[in-house]
């Protein structure tokens, strides 16, 4: 098991993931990200109610496989990634499009 320092915490959390299925669980008050795959539930928690400043109700993760990538005659593979689909207490919010 990988230890993540408190300061390290805000590196667990790459990027939130903006699709359709994503952008239609935000009724249902669920945030999808990346996460970095050696982080686990317990630090995934941690890292989004420091950042955010919400409380989290329960987390699901998912590693998807790996998909082939062919460049030419090469053969390779896409990055490997961890999503996390983190539910939030009623009434928290995460502002993930700031108005300019």
């Amino acid at each position: 098991m990988t230890k993540f320092t408190p300061s390290a915490l805000a590196d667990i959390v790459r990027r939130p993931i903006v699709t359709e299925k994503a952008t239609l669980l935000l009724e249902n008050n669920q945030y999808t990200f990346e996460v970095d795959p050696r982080a686990n539930k317990p630090q995934i928690r941690e890292a989004i109610e420091s950042l955010f400043e919400v409380k989290v109700v329960g987390i699901s993760t998912h590693k998807p496989p790996l998909k082939k990538k062919r460049m030419g005659r090469f053969i390779g593979h896409k990055p490997q990634y961890k999503k996390a689909i983190v539910t939030l207490a009623e009434g928290d919010t995460i502002t993930l499009f700031p108005e300019v």
